[in-house]
């Protein structure tokens, strides 16, 4: 008899104790991050691994990340911000750019030599997207938006050194503003996507293209051309590219409070500008692959950067234009978006020093 009440005393704390059990094992989730990135290229090893590292810690183990590098659940780049919104994946890291004039207001900071450095611009880009374009990714929980270091032109057979050089060779362009003024410039415009970036170098679809150091190994870009153009700070970044860290919105709301702590404390201002400081960072290692083959790297000087400046102010006037026909104030934008790159680019204040 008292075995028998033992029995079913523990048969009650068992039944009592499954829903505790079964409310923590909910707790826990399992979040699919999916991007085009290459496995073995620094955005994914030291941007979004370290990223998603950081959050597992802070949650105690109960967020878990499926980390897809190289479009592993398939679909296309210029599909991966739609399968985010969707719910095919819980997170995306992509290029709004990908898809032309989707987001027309963010293409604000892709204007040629706009940008300062990648973390200033990544926090300038963040504030202008929460105060001056709300809506701009209202189809996703945004976590995150930055840029890339400054833009550099690579190049297969020939130096460039004048916006003359470029005149009818054929350059892969990002988005539909760097693509415009590499047109602007001389060249013949080439839109793809990052990883079909090899191929076109390889058969001569492309004779050049223009991307960050910081990317050139992932796409061995260092064994496909021999020429390198990079600009001198003092006259400006030629451009950047603009991206995003969007989550499905439904995945977002699902998550104990708790959890959504977590995501939001590495979300936003912060989260942004390191995302542009760290991938600014790859540059350096970027440009050593080059400077290793012995490939050529010409600076272009402040004073000819000049010339690319005057040839590529079309696509900023034409850019204002088509915000005004949109129903927004171009110039507005424009001149929110240098004003919030200045005052991030700022040094900090020296603290006051004690009497």
């Amino acid at each position: 008899m008292i075995q028998r009440r033992t029995l079913l005393k523990t048969s009650a704390a068992v039944a009592l104790g499954a829903p505790t059990l079964s409310g923590l094992a909910q707790q826990a989730v399992t979040l699919k991050f999916h991007t085009f990135m290459a496995p073995m290229s620094n955005v994914w090893l030291n941007m979004h691994k370290a990223w998603m590292n950081k959050v597992e810690k802070e949650s105690g183990g109960r967020i878990k990340f499926e980390g897809y590098p190289a479009m592993q659940l398939g679909g296309t780049p210029v599909q991966l911000y739609d399968q985010a919104k969707d719910g095919v994946v819980d997170i995306v890291w992509t290029l709004p750019g990908n898809t032309a004039g989707r987001f027309p207001r963010i293409e604000v900071f892709e204007l040629p030599f706009m940008m300062n450095n990648a973390e200033a611009t990544s926090r300038a880009y963040w504030e202008y997207v929460q105060t001056q374009a709300p809506d701009e990714f209202k189809d996703t929980h945004t976590l995150a938006l930055h840029v890339h270091g400054p833009g550099v032109i690579h190049t297969k057979d020939k130096q460039i050194k004048t916006p003359d050089d470029l005149k009818g060779m054929k350059l892969r362009g990002p988005t539909r503003q760097i693509t415009k003024m590499l047109g602007y410039v001389g060249a013949i415009p080439v839109g793809m996507p990052l990883p079909a970036i090899p191929d076109a170098l390889s058969k001569g679809t492309i004779e050049g293209c223009v991307i960050p150091w910081e990317v050139v190994p992932a796409v061995k870009v260092q064994e496909l051309t021999k020429f390198h153009s990079e600009f001198d700070p003092a006259g400006g970044a030629l451009y950047t590219t603009t991206f995003v860290m969007a989550m499905n919105k439904a995945k977002y709301e699902s998550l104990a409070p708790d959890l959504k702590k977590v995501l939001d404390a590495n979300s936003g201002l912060e989260t942004s500008g390191w995302l542009g400081k760290v991938q600014q960072q790859g540059d350096v290692a970027g440009r050593k692959s080059a400077v290793d083959r012995n490939n050529t790297i010409y600076t272009v000087p402040a004073s000819e950067a000049q010339e690319f400046k005057r040839k590529a102010r079309l696509v900023e006037v034409e850019w204002v234009e088509d915000m005004n026909k949109r129903g927004f104030d171009g110039k507005k934008l424009l001149d929110t978006a240098r004003s919030l790159i200045e005052k991030h680019g700022k040094a900090p204040a020296a603290p006051a020093k004690k009497a």
